[in-house]
């Protein structure tokens, strides 16, 4: 994923949406520290993650996470 400040993104949004297009996502860090703070994904991404269920769980258990929760992609990836 490429990650850019929110200046650059807003000079070359057309050309990011083109990319995106192209299913990749689009980074967008924002702030002193540059932090990401939003990716943009191709549309049919964005449904697959949108409609991902808890399978055989659904409706059997409650997720729910404290607001101090944190984890990285990573930490996820390799769970």
């Amino acid at each position: 994923m490429k990650t850019l400040p929110i200046a650059k993104v807003r000079m070359n949004f057309s050309a990011l949406l083109k990319e995106v297009e192209l299913g990749n996502e689009i980074g967008i860090a924002f702030g002193r520290k540059q932090e990401t703070i939003a990716v943009i994904v191709p549309i049919e991404e964005y449904k697959r993650i949108k409609a991902r269920k808890l399978g055989t769980l659904e409706g059997k258990v409650k997720v729910e996470f404290s607001e101090n929760w944190t984890i990285t992609d990573e930490e996820f990836i390799n769970v």
